[in-house]
């Protein structure tokens, strides 16, 4: 990507400033890591959870961990921020044939077949129906997808990612209270418990869905 690509763009600026924000994170955490390495490990696999299965794995951990509200939300608000803004304003260079994305050529894929998928259904309800979107705790319903799928029917950077964003805030709050209630009920049995509750409800939901993608002779 050429400088020019960067500064002319609303989503060249907007990249630039994420990566920016998500090196000033990884630096945080460097730093950090001599202070509190414990509590550091935490917010890590908290960060990673999140991105690889969602939002509710990443923050039942938090809560399984010893960290509360003030810790679990406000993370996961800037986890969930910087992956929008690093990977939309990619997926929409990319769109825009502005950036090469042939090294993530599959990851694209990916994602715009999920958007796709969902793309009509949205579409027919506009701005309202891309925030239920978001803000309903299904599979393939982040925020990063989303934003996707705002842009495929057509609405501008800002509206899109105010709509996006604001949608993933208020999941994010919904959950914290739904995991606190379910951390509260599960501490007879394990901290751990609601983690591994939502762990297993995940899992159930990828083998459900390598099913359904499988041919029927496979399924068998």
């Amino acid at each position: 990507m050429t400088r020019n690509v960067l500064l002319a763009t609303v989503e060249g600026r907007l990249l630039l400033v994420a990566l920016l924000l998500t090196g000033a994170l990884v630096i945080a955490l460097g730093v950090s890591w001599w202070f509190v390495p414990d509590r550091t490990v935490t917010y890590v696999a908290m960060t990673g959870l999140n991105l690889v299965i969602g939002r509710a794995a990443g923050m039942s951990l938090g809560y399984a961990s010893g960290l509360g509200h003030a810790e679990v939300i406000p993370w996961n608000v800037i986890v969930e921020t910087l992956q929008v803004l690093v990977v939309y304003p990619l997926f929409a260079l990319g769109w825009k044939h502005l950036l090469d994305t042939s090294r993530w050529a599959a990851t694209m894929s990916r994602l715009q077949a999920a958007a796709e998928e969902q793309r009509g259904a949205i579409q027919r309800f506009g701005i309202a129906g891309l925030f239920v979107f978001v803000f309903t705790p299904f599979w393939m319903t982040g925020p990063v997808v989303g934003a996707i799928i705002g842009l495929l029917i057509g609405l501008r950077t800002r509206t899109n990612l105010a709509v996006v964003l604001s949608a993933t805030y208020i999941a994010i709050v919904v959950w914290a209270l739904l995991l606190n209630e379910l951390s509260a009920w599960a501490s007879a049995w394990s901290h751990y418990a609601p983690f591994a509750l939502v762990v297993a409800f995940v899992l159930i939901a990828v083998s459900g869905r390598l099913l359904r993608s499988l041919p029927p002779r496979r399924r068998d």
